[in-house]
């Protein structure tokens, strides 16, 4: 890191002590409900320039903030941005700055400007264009096009009411709305003015304290249009569920991003959070993650001094590699490292599809999956070859094979559960339920039935044939679940594993015999995507050693045995992943049925079947 080391110490925070377990500065603060008001109005600028009572380091601007001779100026022009479909309602006045160099056959770099007007203003801390002006000038920063965005409004059209302000709305969420409103809404705007690159190493986006946030997740969610992020102050705490950022980050795939952060050990202390720790904890997660990351850390409070001082440091060194593809590193202590290699990436297997479910692995290594709404099965062979195998079967979903290969699957429109012989393609019938997937066992297959919000369970015998009865039902053994959907069981075919896409757990029983269940518990917790009321947890599989993986709207989530979730990895952007097995002469290639498709990724683990002798696994770290 560019930035020295300092001393740890102890700081006061509403008259308690605490150690900061990482570098901070040797002045200790103590924060009362007026300095935070006072700070509160200060960032604001309702203060009239008043500072707290401890006066912090005063930051000036260097030369490159101020306009120099011989550097030709670019020029900053505007326009209307009216309507939105993303936030309704809101019509704002977005600036462009465009530099003197910008070439209209040569498309510009672009970065976006949270809370635009201040980044513009000649007279204020960032003086964004005069920053560019001298950066280009110098062959420091690629031409590049600034686009000042302000927040939302949305009018009370009634003088005696007050308007819905949408900043927060619009920043503090941990969502994709703000990305989609800056790439479906006002960058083709932009484009439709100026000849600016679609390369994401190209992009950069920033903002200060809720505009911060904002860019980061910007970038975040969209890796595939923004890359390089400057971000001050930033409000990585408990508003809108910023605080869940360093988690997020630590557990998912590293993505292409490059980061500098600043922030101030005077920074806000108040009930969302304190944004001094919030911005060491995202410094700490991204670092541990291994990403490129820099930050600059100062004893300044909520404000813009500090950060338009070292604005253009920051954009050196934001933009010094721009000639080149932000990498995804993973680092040697993520715990994506010991599941994928930093290459690997999902490999499309077939489309053209409906939509896609119930992969299976058959014994003699084929891959087997549904197409849901045309009610067909295909097969993948292990050349990696794809044809059709069977159609005729409304609504078939779950697949899944026994040891001796034979084919099971469910059919929800018909509500049957059917043995399907892969040499004749014979179909039979076993039994009549409502059903969406399934889970074959020596002795028996439980179903999911969420429309009745039960889990139930055919016997079979040697044959695969239904032990029940003609005038029997399948067996109701579990009632608890919302929405029961995937099923899988632990290595060791003890404990029946079953997801609930309604809710924030996957669900554990003990397997009994007679094929009853015991002691069932919300187990694996799920990470739920912000926006969302539900997991979309569906379809498992399972490592040799234990590990759980899950589809969920959030990609695949990876869990240990005591049922924590370690690892994220992202689906391909835009789909929603429906199911999961594992494959491969090795047993280490991950099948994922996606939207329409399927796909593959090869992995560093060892998955089994249900049907593969039972093994037990190592006792778990607690």
């Amino acid at each position: 890191m560019l930035c020295s080391s300092v001393p740890s110490t102890f700081r006061a925070v509403s008259g308690r002590h605490r150690l900061l377990a990482t570098t901070s500065f040797p002045s200790v603060r103590r924060v009362t409900a007026a300095t935070l008001c006072l700070s509160l109005a200060v960032s604001c600028g309702l203060a009239g320039g008043q500072e707290p009572a401890v006066q912090p380091q005063k930051y000036e601007l260097g030369p490159d903030s101020l306009e120099q001779p011989g550097v030709p100026r670019g020029e900053v022009v505007g326009f209307t941005l009216d309507p939105s479909e993303v936030f309704p309602g809101t019509k704002r006045e977005v600036q462009v700055y465009v530099p003197s160099q910008y070439d209209a056959d040569k498309p510009a770099a672009v970065m976006v400007f949270q809370d635009g007007p201040g980044y513009v203003n000649p007279k204020g801390n960032w003086r964004v264009p005069t920053v560019f002006d001298n950066l280009i000038h110098r062959g420091e920063m690629p031409v590049t096009i600034g686009v000042f965005v302000p927040p939302g409004v949305v009018p009370s059209g009634d003088d005696e009411a007050m308007d819905r302000f949408n900043r927060s709305l619009e920043y503090d969420a941990v969502s994709d709305r703000y990305s989609r409103f800056l790439i479906e809404e006002v960058l083709p705007a932009v484009a439709g003015r100026y000849s600016v690159t679609d390369d994401p190493n190209l992009r950069g986006i920033a903002g200060s304290s809720s505009g911060a946030i904002a860019a980061f997740g910007v970038a975040w969610h969209r890796p595939d249009q923004f890359r390089r992020v400057f971000s001050t102050i930033g409000t990585y705490v408990g508003l809108r569920g910023g605080d869940v950022y360093p988690t997020l980050i630590r557990k998912t795939r590293p993505k292409p991003i490059k980061i500098f952060l600043q922030d101030g050990s005077n920074d806000l202390n108040i009930y969302g959070g304190d944004w001094w720790v919030a911005n060491q904890g995202m410094l700490s997660a991204l670092t541990w993650a291994g990403y490129d990351v820099e930050h600059r850390w100062g004893d300044g409070g909520h404000n813009a001094q500090h950060g338009g001082a070292i604005f253009p440091e920051a954009m050196r060194w934001l933009w010094a590699d721009a000639d080149r593809a932000i990498p995804a590193a993973i680092s040697d202590r993520h715990e994506l490292a010991k599941v994928l290699d930093p290459a690997a990436d999902w490999e499309l297997v077939s489309e053209g599809h409906q939509f896609t479910e119930g992969p299976a692995v058959s014994p003699d290594g084929d891959v087997y999956f549904a197409d849901v709404p045309k009610g067909e099965i295909w097969r993948v062979g292990a050349a990696g070859q794809t044809e059709l195998f069977l159609d005729g079967l409304p609504g078939v979903s779950g697949l899944m094979f026994d040891a001796q290969g034979r084919l099971y699957g469910v059919l929800s429109r018909a509500g049957q559960l059917v043995r399907i012989d892969t040499k004749t393609k014979e179909v039979t019938v076993l039994a009549e339920t409502s059903c969406n997937d399934l889970i074959v066992l020596p002795g028996g297959v439980y179903i999911t039935d969420p429309r009745n919000r039960r889990v139930v369970h055919v016997p079979l015998d040697d044959d695969g044939n239904s032990g029940l009865s003609e005038d029997e039902s399948p067996r109701v053994v579990a009632t608890e679940i919302t929405a029961p959907n995937g099923l899988i069981t632990t290595p060791d075919n003890r404990f029946l594993l079953v997801s609930d896409s309604a809710g924030r757990y996957v669900w554990s029983y003990r397997i009994e015999p007679g094929g009853t269940l015991a002691y069932g518990q919300p187990y694996h917790h799920v990470h739920l995507a912000t926006d969302e009321t539900r997991t979309g947890a569906d379809g498992a599989t399972m490592t040799r050693d234990g590990y759980l993986y899950l589809a969920t709207s959030m990609g695949v989530q990876v869990f240990d045995q005591p049922g924590r979730c370690h690892a994220i990895i992202p689906a391909p952007r835009g789909e929603q992943m429906t199911n999961l097995v594992f494959a491969g002469p090795e047993m280490n290639v991950l099948y994922a049925t996606i939207g329409g498709k399927l796909y593959r990724l090869p992995t560093k683990v060892t998955g089994i079947a249900p049907w593969q002798p039972p093994v037990k696994p190592e006792r778990p770290r607690l």
